[in-house]
């Protein structure tokens, strides 16, 4: 990290060891939380079909949620102690994840791989929430806020995707196309 990116403080109670590790854990945290923005945004932009204002109009809320929380988590970095970086090359070259594999699709299909973008990053949330756990507690409380908020939009679109029996159509798919096509 170059001296410029780190400051030579963190927060009162923390060591500066303590707060730059917590801070370098919510990096990859920031990059995940921008994609999920712009993935959803692009998702509404692309949504046709049966339902179609119902879907376009829920993910408006989503998307404006994510993107405090980007905010939020980019400005507890520079609270650690640490510059937080929200380039768009540095989110590509960094992220271990493809681009969404949708675009113009049904209803059913968005709601159904949005499922999986929603599953994945929320593991990844969660573990990154344990690790954080044993540093800060108030950015443990951050990562457990926007786990909540995340877990009840997923749900919003699980309700759709969910049968009389509460079988998802999309149980057992491990990719959005696999996904989408569950869901027809």
């Amino acid at each position: 990290m170059a001296a410029k990116e780190t400051a030579r403080y963190t927060v009162p109670g923390l060591t500066l060891q303590n707060g730059q590790q917590t801070a370098a854990l919510l990096q990859p945290r920031l990059h995940a939380l921008n994609d999920l923005q712009l993935t959803l945004k692009h998702a509404h932009w692309n949504v046709v079909g049966r339902d179609f204002i119902a879907v376009h109009e829920m993910l408006d809320p989503q998307i404006e949620l994510v993107r405090a929380m980007v905010d939020e988590t980019a400005e507890r970095m520079a609270t650690l102690g640490l510059s937080p970086n929200g380039l768009p090359g540095a989110l590509a070259a960094s992220r271990s994840w493809d681009d969404y594999s949708l675009g113009r699709a049904h209803t059913s299909a968005h709601l159904a791989a949005l499922d999986v973008v929603y599953r994945g990053f929320l593991q990844s949330h969660r573990a990154t929430l344990s690790q954080v756990a044993e540093l800060d507690p108030v950015t443990e409380n951050m990562l457990l806020g926007q786990c909540g908020q995340l877990e009840l939009f997923q749900w919003f679109l699980r309700a759709h995707l969910a049968g009389e029996t509460g079988e998802l159509s999309t149980a057992g798919t491990t990719t959005e196309r696999s996904a989408a096509k569950s869901a027809r």
